[in-house]
């Protein structure tokens, strides 16, 4: 499976502890990317950087947030696996020097026409360091410095790209955060005492007791310095195209993403299963934690009892965005064990999230199988994943998604479910506020921004049938 961006950003302005609070804003948003972190700060002359391989805890020791990370500005990056390596280079905040400007950029989200511009740009004699697409945007921004300054290069820059991206520049004294015009990727700006703070989910302002602002708008960029913000537009504002798998699965659920809550989208979704295709059972049981506010919403709806009979080892990270199969494997055997008593002779209903490759859902129901469940029937939040992702989400080859090229009857007998059902998309949309704003591509096919050849070059044509 080629390996997509999808990270978490922060950004803080005017704190005199600003590497602190965003060590403590890339914790709180560490579900977004468990591969590597960095945090850059400003202390008024240079910038400084510490970046590392693994959790943030890992990464940053007292002595660099007390003594090495100085200054009043920083930005900060949690990374899984990218379009680039899982490599220390390929960790971000990427840092260069351009005449005077030392400038910082963290990117979340994903370029389509990358390979395109990395031709145009070494062809006229640019050197690549990295093999990110977030690099991309340096050598534009650096291209047109001299004609209008840091703004109109950042504005030229994305006129350039085409794709998804929320962007934090720091360049000297200014920060700068930036969205495409489709707004796929979140992003929003808060205010704690006179700093200013950037994030992709507001559960990292909760956690600095941050007051939420409002999030950034497609296609706008949001210049910070000294004590004026300026709003200015990279583009004319296009079809709103969010990625809804934030409220199905990424987002945490005490964040509010694209100005909705997580939550309550997560507890609409369940209920709105259950009016679909409610079912008899003893009990609603989700996989946690990524089945928990679906499942307490079928069981609002349906009347049965919610049973948390799965127990999950918190210290596995998620098997969905660890960058190795293998790793993938063996995180699926220890994340979540049984309470075996309540199984025997009980009908059980599932509530998940989301089934991409079913391999993990064959392995637990089989288990729930063993241990004397007499129907297992599963309901999902989210309709079947049917196409690649370009702008993020790491399932990008279309013969890895189960639903791509099987029934709905033939994946309930591959994971060995009496019964499964997917939310239908009329119904995900009933869950969220402004319906008409959601990408739906990953289950429609139907892209915002048209896809290269040479990027879904083996992707849409890779079909892989079951293994029986």
């Amino acid at each position: 499976m080629s390996k997509k961006e999808y990270c978490g950003l922060f950004g803080i302005y005017n704190h005199e502890e600003a590497a602190r609070l965003a060590y403590y804003g890339l914790y709180a948003q560490q579900h977004r990317g468990q591969e590597s972190a960095g945090i850059v700060t400003w202390d008024g002359a240079k910038i400084r950087e510490q970046k590392g391989m693994g959790l943030v805890p890992d990464i940053f020791t007292e002595r660099h947030l007390g003594k090495e990370l100085k200054g009043r500005i920083a930005v900060g990056h949690v990374r899984y696996s990218t379009t680039g390596a899982s490599l220390i280079r390929n960790a971000q905040p990427f840092l260069v020097r351009i005449g005077d400007m030392q400038l910082a950029i963290a990117h979340n989200g994903n370029l389509v026409n990358t390979l395109e511009l990395r031709r145009e740009l070494e062809a006229s004699g640019s050197i690549f360091q990295t093999t990110m697409d977030s690099e991309i945007f340096v050598h534009l921004i650096a291209r047109n410095l001299t004609n209008g300054g840091l703004e109109e290069a950042v504005k030229k820059a994305c006129a350039k790209v085409r794709g998804a991206y929320s962007l934090l520049i720091l360049a000297n004294d200014k920060l700068i955060a930036v969205k495409d015009p489709h707004g796929f990727r979140p992003l929003a700006l808060g205010r704690v005492a006179d700093a200013y703070v950037l994030a992709s989910e507001t559960c990292a302002f909760d956690l600095l007791e941050a007051e939420y602002l409002r999030p950034i708008d497609p296609g706008e960029m949001l210049v910070i310095n000294g004590k004026c913000v300026e709003s200015h537009r990279i583009a004319e504002k296009g079809d709103v195209r969010q990625c809804i798998f934030e409220q199905i699965y990424f987002a945490r659920p005490d964040s509010r993403v694209f100005g909705e809550v997580v939550y309550d989208s997560r507890k609409r979704m369940g209920r709105e299963l259950a009016r679909e295709a409610d079912v008899q059972g003893d009990f609603v049981m989700p996989f946690p934690d990524s089945g928990n506010f679906a499942a307490l919403g079928y069981s609002q709806e349906s009347g049965l009892p919610l049973e948390l009979c799965m127990i999950r080892n918190h210290y596995v990270g998620r098997t969905f965005i660890q960058p190795s199969q293998s790793v993938r494997d063996f995180s699926t055997r220890i994340k979540i064990n049984p309470v075996r008593p309540m199984i025997k002779g009980k009908r059980i209903v599932i509530v998940d999230d989301s089934i991409v490759r079913g391999t993990t859902i064959r392995t637990r129901v089989k288990k729930l199988r063993e241990l004397g469940a007499t129907e297992v029937h599963m309901r999902v939040s989210c309709p079947p994943i049917r196409f690649p992702c370009f702008y993020g989400i790491d399932f990008s080859s279309k013969g890895e998604l189960i639903a791509a090229n099987n029934t709905v009857r033939e994946i309930a007998q591959f994971c060995g479910l009496d019964s499964l059902h997917y939310l239908t998309v009329d119904g995900l949309l009933n869950t969220v506020e402004h319906p008409d704003n959601y990408c739906l591509a990953c289950f429609t096919g139907d892209y915002p921004i048209d896809i290269p050849s040479e990027a879904c070059k083996g992707c849409l044509e890779d079909e892989v049938a079951l293994s029986w």
